[in-house]
């Protein structure tokens, strides 16, 4: 049988993979969609600032030319939860990580 081909992809190697591609775009600018819970999801834009081995910083543009810093684990993108968004293209940067519903 073909079960080897039907493996899920083991989410050490998909977190991995999700940080070096943010190693990638590391001082670009970005959206970032990050769902608070409750129905409230918040939009930014910010510049991708530095990778940890569990976590990403990114530097927000906020009101009145202020910065501020937030940070996002790679689950976060995994499970769905942040998503971010290329801002010269509008295009996911992840793509291959879709969610319906």
């Amino acid at each position: 049988m073909a079960m080897d081909s039907m493996q899920p992809v083991q989410p050490v190697q998909t977190i991995g993979h999700i940080r070096e591609m943010l190693e990638e775009w590391r001082g670009e600018t970005v959206k970032v969609r990050a769902n608070m819970g409750r129905s409230k999801v918040v939009e930014r834009e910010g510049m991708i600032l530095q990778c940890y081995p569990a976590l990403f910083v990114i530097e927000v543009f906020e009101k009145r030319s202020r910065r501020g810093r937030v940070s996002y684990q790679y689950v976060d993108i995994l499970t769905g939860s942040v998503e971010l968004i290329a801002s010269g293209t509008e295009e996911p940067l992840f793509p291959w990580i879709t969610f319906t519903g």
